[in-house]
């Protein structure tokens, strides 16, 4: 069983999912960042792979991946940084990016290299999920890798059973249908929109994100899925303060608990 899947089956509720961009603030930041939140609190990381075309990235994500590219990220580099740490940490990793450089680096060697340094699964947000299930499902079967795919409140019931049915990771529920790093007020039309997925009654674990930055909207994610992603917000504390007390601070600050120091 994936430490994913693990992580699901001992916790079904408040789950932390923290988003961050590897290769920054600097290009070797990537493993202290793991460890330091992992030893906060925090369940699940998301790694960003940088990109020079980031689609549906805000302002904030999208600073942090110039910033990496230009201190030298690449593939080959974060899947070294990965392989190094996973005598360290059992944390649950996702690797979120576009599909176009999966292809770039050879889809099946991809999707080893994921195997061979501990990712857990992957996030494509621009993998169409009938390309995935004809091309690809059993790749990630045959690597261990699990899928997410992700829902928007425009989403119809055909589309939101769809990716029900092929995400074994979780289900991305994305709060807001604009890019990330919006407000981080949930709204009464959010609510609607995560009680209407809530009815559908869905089998896979749900994560709520985009705008998600402080304790209030972690607290409301909660209270209307397993849990949340931050990541807009964790990018700027690393623009503030990314050391490791720093790190601690702001994962206390979402859970609202005290630090020790």
């Amino acid at each position: 069983m994936s430490r994913l899947k693990k992580l699901f089956e001992r916790k079904s509720k408040d789950i932390l999912n923290i988003y961050f961009t590897a290769g920054f603030p600097e290009l070797n930041d990537t493993a202290r960042i793991i460890l330091a939140l992992d030893n906060a609190g925090a369940d699940l990381l998301e790694i960003g792979m940088p990109y020079s075309d980031p689609m549906a990235d805000g302002e904030t994500i999208q600073r942090s991946g110039s910033k990496a590219l230009k201190n030298g990220m690449k593939l080959n580099i974060l899947f070294e940084q990965l392989e190094s740490i996973r005598t360290k940490t059992e944390i649950p990793i996702v690797l979120m990016g576009y599909f176009n450089q999966v292809m770039q680096f050879g889809e099946e060697a991809f999707f080893a290299a994921c195997a061979r340094v501990g990712v857990d699964g992957l996030i494509l947000p621009d993998l169409p999920l009938e390309v995935f299930a004809r091309e690809y499902q059993d790749l990630y079967t045959k690597y261990n890798l699990e899928s997410t795919f992700l829902l928007s409140p425009h989403s119809d019931e055909n589309r939101i059973r769809r990716v029900d049915e092929l995400s074994t990771g979780f289900v991305y529920m994305v709060a807001d249908a604009s890019i990330t790093g919006g407000a981080n007020d949930i709204s009464a039309e959010q609510i609607a929109y995560f009680k209407r997925i809530e009815k559908l009654e869905l089998t896979t674990p749900r994560l709520i994100g985009f705008g998600i930055s402080d304790h209030k909207a972690f607290v409301s994610a909660c209270q209307n899925a397993n849990g949340a992603i931050i990541g807009s917000a964790f990018i700027r504390q690393l623009e503030k303060d990314p050391s490791d007390q720093g790190i601690t601070e702001f994962i206390s600050s979402i859970r609202g608990s005290k630090v020790e120091i």
